[in-house]
């Protein structure tokens, strides 16, 4: 037999396949369809099942009601914890101001200054527990103007640096697991 000859009585044997699966099937449901036509509680099952469909529905949505709920509440306990220190740190960002205000005033002598080494090591240990629970520093200076991050106090013409540049901080800001606590207080550079 040729490949040719082959082929057709394989695609013959597979029409005769699906047809006489066809006739089984439509031999199987026949009955039951002629029974549920046949039967006068036909329309009480119909309306049994539309009443059990709806039923179904309701409660795959109350589910799904269920399973957003439990979402937006775990998520709100996830944002609960990370930022409800936030007004705590903002009053503790401030004491940080004070103590670099205390050290750029207090005059700098080549001699052992004990209360400067004091503010000192203060404000170290006081920066890095504050990154410990993920209070970050913002310190733009040299950086392109970032209006999410910065604010400007004002521009001031410089041709020595590109337009938009933070030139000089004012005030550094501080971010709580990267939600901006407090914003930067910039100079900006303007086009000359």
């Amino acid at each position: 037999m040729s490949d040719q000859q082959e082929k057709n009585t394989v695609e013959a044997e597979q029409v005769l396949n699906s047809e006489t699966e066809e006739q089984a099937v439509d031999g199987i449901l026949e009955p039951e369809a002629e029974i549920f036509e046949d039967a006068p509680e036909n329309e009480e099952l119909a309306k049994a099942i539309e009443e059990a469909a709806q039923y179904k529905e309701a409660a795959l949505r109350a589910q799904a009601d269920a399973q957003n709920v439990r979402r937006r509440a775990e998520l709100d306990v996830e944002k609960a914890h990370k930022f409800g220190l936030e007004k705590f740190a903002k009053s503790v960002v401030n004491v940080a101001d004070n103590l670099e205000r205390a050290l750029s005033s207090a005059p700098s002598t080549g001699e052992s200054d004990p209360v400067r080494e004091g503010v000192e090591l203060t404000l170290k240990d006081l920066i890095e527990t504050l990154a410990r629970f993920e209070v970050k520093v913002v310190d733009p200076h040299g950086e392109p103007f970032n209006p999410d991050l910065h604010q400007a106090m004002t521009m001031v013409p410089n041709p020595e640096m590109e337009p938009n540049t933070v030139m000089d901080v004012i005030q550094k800001g501080y971010t709580l697991h990267g939600r901006l606590l407090r914003p930067a207080m910039v100079v900006v550079s303007s086009a000359a």
